[in-house]
């Protein structure tokens, strides 16, 4: 990532990684090459470490914390030691990161004065003193003005920089392909949190998977082989902003924008000012930007060129409706897990087909699996995802059930093979190429009398409806059907407070029963709420949703 003569584009010929989008504080490639180094150093001298003494599990550091500029000199300092980083989602309770940071084995915790209270309370419940809590530094708009107790990451900087040499790493033949860098937890297809441990190897490939894909169609829309800005909003504790954003863009020699959260005019703000050709998005911003164009109108948005969201599908229909809002803007979609190192598919500037989400990447061998085990060899036939590339990761820490459940080893040398958990179809473009179009998830699909509905269609469908700001589709009990639809639904503002909700409610049920057949009809009603409960990254957390029905029918007494 930092030497050139591993492939990446020269520092001299690069914009600088990293830039901050509220305080325009921003290092050059080759500075933040300097103080990588340093805070090796100055972590070296903190922590005792050595870059080829101990295993790399004695050199674990969580990250809890919003977007910085050094988010990455702080990773690949830890990587300079030869050590773990553990980043966790900056949403978490005190009670998960604790979880998080004992799983992980973490001897050090390196958070932001935002969620410092947080960070302190999982830190003392996980055994982690506070001279080993550090801070990585925001802008005043974050932290504000008062000073804090704890080191700093750019005091660590400091001292390191006056400190002696490192030796320089001596890694055996291998051993990148054996060794976690990042160690990022994830529900996987199932379940609690687990230890996703990815390699330096798994990395690397998705990385070059990456530039490699989308190398052909850059060259031809940009023929002077200039480099982008990209938009650093995502979290980059999630795999998306870590690998796609943090990593691919700038070894290609981009310039990523750090944003610590989504705030609308903070977010326009920054494309204006920085002139940011590529959005890196998921569909909950997509569908504010749609709803909000009184605001998004007053802005300056000339400079963008491409939008690419991931992490949660994205309807057609709310693909469609920002096409027609921005004519020239390509709006691509790619699909990728943490358990692959991120990107197995996407589609290219040339090749746009809303719904889908693309083609798959180079080094990638997929199949679909029929739930009866039988591989799947025609397009429109669903089944599970199985894929091989040589980004599939190592595997979940110290939870052999999970591994034999997700992972099949490697018998051919081409990588190991990860069941997704998806269900899928490949399609035929109209362009000719094969296409990936994620139905759902296996075990969120609802089965009406043996039929399948995926929520993902409806709720895209049902977003299409003008009272519908936001909406998700949870299976409810049923005695004819065994299971049927229900959506819980975020009204829009166009909705009037003198409109009844129950007529709204029936006009909502009537557009699925117009367009869908009957099976995928709610009859399982339709519910108004606040807010739909979501994840950092913008997927729907419908546990909490079948969690919140349940205890409504027990309290009504009603089936389970």
């Amino acid at each position: 990532m930092l030497d050139e003569a591993y492939g990446r584009r020269p520092h001299n010929a690069s914009k600088n990684p990293f830039t901050c989008g509220l305080s325009g504080k921003t290092f050059t490639g080759l500075e933040m090459v300097e103080r990588v180094e340093n805070l090796a150093k100055g972590l070296s001298n903190e922590f005792g470490w050595e870059p080829n003494k101990g295993t790399e599990w004695e050199k674990v550091i969580g990250i809890f914390a919003l977007n910085t500029v050094d988010s990455m000199t702080l990773a690949y300092a830890v990587h300079r030691l030869s050590g773990i980083v553990s980043p966790a989602n900056a949403a978490y309770s005190a009670s998960e990161l604790e979880f998080q940071l004992k799983s992980a084995g973490a001897k050090a915790l390196f958070t932001c004065i935002p969620l410092l209270q947080t960070s302190l309370e999982a830190a003392k419940a996980a055994g982690i003193p506070n001279d080993r809590v550090y801070i990585l530094e925001m802008p005043k708009e974050f932290s504000g003005n008062e000073s804090v107790p704890f080191k700093t990451v750019g005091q660590l900087i400091s001292e390191g920089s006056k400190s002696v040499k490192l030796e320089q790493l001596k890694w055996e033949k291998g051993q990148g392909a054996r060794q976690t860098a990042y160690l990022c937890y994830s529900s996987g297809t199932s379940g609690l949190p687990k230890g996703v441990m990815i390699s330096h190897r798994n990395v690397i490939a998705n990385i070059i998977q990456i530039c490699l894909y989308e190398k052909p169609t850059r060259d031809k829309r940009n023929p002077e082989n200039r480099t982008e800005v990209g938009l650093g909003l995502l979290p980059l504790s999630h795999i998306y902003g870590l690998v796609v954003i943090a990593q691919a863009s700038t070894y290609r020699g981009d310039g990523v924008v750090i944003l610590p959260k989504f705030e609308l005019q903070s977010y326009l703000y920054a494309i204006e000012t920085q002139k940011i050709n590529t959005l890196y998005l998921v569909p909950p911003i997509i569908i504010q930007m749609a709803k909000n164009q009184g605001a998004c109108q007053k802005a300056d948005l000339s400079s963008v060129k491409c939008v690419f969201t991931g992490a949660a599908p994205l309807g057609a229909e709310t693909a469609d409706e920002l096409q027609k809002i921005y004519p020239s803007w390509k709006i691509r979609q790619g699909y990728g897990l943490t358990e692959t190192c991120t990107v197995v598919s996407s589609s290219v500037e040339h090749d746009i087909w809303f719904g889908s989400s693309g083609s798959l990447l180079p080094g990638f061998t997929a199949k679909i699996v029929s739930p009866e085990g039988n591989d799947v060899s025609g397009y429109d036939q669903p089944g599970e995802l199985v894929v091989q590339s040589p980004s599939v990761v190592l595997g979940y820490l110290n939870n052999e059930k999970a591994n034999k459940e997700t992972f099949i080893d490697d018998t051919d040398g081409k990588g190991r093979w990860m069941r997704t958990g998806d269900e899928a179809v490949f399609k035929k473009g109209p362009n000719g190429y094969e296409h990936v179009f994620i139905v759902d998830r296996i075990k969120e699909l609802i089965k009406v009398k043996g039929l399948q509905v995926a929520p993902a269609e409806l709720e895209a469908h049902l977003l299409a409806h003008p009272s519908v700001a936001d909406v998700a589709v949870i299976p409810v009990p049923d005695d004819a059907a065994g299971e049927v639809p229900k959506a819980f639904i975020v009204k829009s503002s166009s909705v009037g407070l003198e409109e009844n909700d129950r007529m709204v409610a029936r006009d909502i049920a009537k557009h699925v029963q117009d367009h869908k057949a009957r099976h995928k009809w709610l009859k399982g009603g339709v519910e108004f709420i606040d807010v739909i409960p979501k994840s950092p990254s913008g997927k729907i957390l419908r546990r909490l949703l079948r969690d919140k029905e349940k205890e409504s029918r027990r309290k009504k007494g009603a089936k389970l």
